[in-house]
């Protein structure tokens, strides 16, 4: 059971912002419903603005006038996304602390649901299942698995979980296992929160990947780091620095595996979309870490190495047996047909 002397709040939620106004009022006021929380001291919602000159404030402040209890921090000056978001842990005053980005949405409902596993027993991190929307989050909500996964072992939880590792608003950690952790140490790699994840797991048996949707994020939001630098030269890294921590090898290398089947190609296809990274610099980052493993080699490098045509044509079906091996083609098929629908409508 959770530690009942713990004078603070259960869950920490904090949110970094940058002049994201209108996104941030959709991401605070999904919490209305679950304002009860916050007031009686379970909950704390912390908004981190780095010195935005949009109406952020005005937007907090809106909020509060509804009834949402928000403690808002304003940066004199932008420090960055890595200090916002190391800020938010550290000025995070909850036995879990979830950073969220403040274009990510929790669904009706499900919040009260966390809240409540996270007090039957201690854990080190919760992992919530997310899907991404363009519109409207909820008509756009796929179905999927429903329940919950327990793991006792860091490696097959870190398999399970796979790239949600590095998603920082699927990541609920568990703050009273890291107290001697200053998040600022981290900055630089634009991976503050997967030194938090990874350490959070291994300091304690029990961590838990929650399988229903309960987040839905918006698309194709983000950007402005080069893919192939921050997720394959830095995550690797990160993770190599806690093999003296406890972090097998074996499970470093099965959850790149993962990464190269279900993950990376559905990335490297976007770039190749668009037009963007420089494909030299990628396959050399690629190759650098994963050299002639065979699920790099038949679905990675062709999407990266063939002639632009044929490498899209690969990534497409190599993103398609990825979603089939993991697990998700009805999550795929129900995004496919969405877009659809909404081509005919504008059509």
């Amino acid at each position: 059971m959770v530690d009942k002397d713990f004078s603070g709040p259960l869950l920490s939620i904090a949110i970094p912002t940058f002049n994201r106004a209108g996104y941030l009022e959709l991401c605070l006021s999904q919490f209305l419903p679950e304002a009860d929380l916050a007031d009686n001291g379970t909950l704390e919602i912390i908004v981190s603005d780095n010195c935005s000159a949009d109406e952020t404030g005005k937007v907090v402040e809106s909020l509060r006038a509804r009834g949402l209890a928000v403690r808002y921090i304003r940066n004199q000056t932008n420090i960055g996304s890595d200090a916002n978001i190391a800020q938010c842990f550290n000025e995070a005053s909850g036995h879990y602390v979830q950073i969220l980005g403040d274009d990510d949405l929790y669904l009706p409902g499900r919040l009260r649901q966390i809240v409540a596993l996270l007090g039957e027993r201690e854990r080190g991190l919760v992992c919530l299942k997310p899907y991404g929307y363009e519109h409207d989050f909820l008509k756009e909500r796929p179905s999927g698995a429903t329940g919950r996964l327990d793991c006792e072992h860091a490696a097959d939880f870190l398999y399970e979980i796979g790239a949600l590792v590095t998603f920082i608003s699927s990541c609920i950690i568990n703050k009273r296992l890291l107290p001697d952790i200053d998040a600022r140490s981290y900055c630089g790699s634009n991976l503050v929160q997967v030194h938090l994840v990874v350490q959070a797991i291994l300091r304690c048996p029990l961590n838990s990947y929650v399988l229903d949707y309960t987040l839905a994020c918006k698309r194709a939001n983000s950007g402005g780091y080069d893919f192939s630098e921050i997720f394959v030269e830095n995550f690797f890294r990160v993770l190599k620095q806690y093999e003296a921590a406890g972090l097998e090898r074996d499970a470093v290398k099965r959850l790149g595996t993962r990464l190269l089947i279900s993950y990376y190609p559905s990335n490297l296809l976007r770039q190749r979309l668009a037009r963007q990274g420089d494909a030299r610099t990628t396959y050399r980052r690629f190759s650098a870490h994963f050299g002639g493993q065979f699920a790099f080699l038949l679905f990675c490098a062709p999407i990266i190495a063939l002639p632009r045509p044929l490498g899209i044509a690969w990534g497409w079906g190599a993103v398609f047996v990825g979603r089939v091996w993991n697990g998700e083609l009805v999550r795929g098929w129900h995004f496919a047909l969405h877009r659809l629908s909404s081509m005919l409508r504008s059509g």
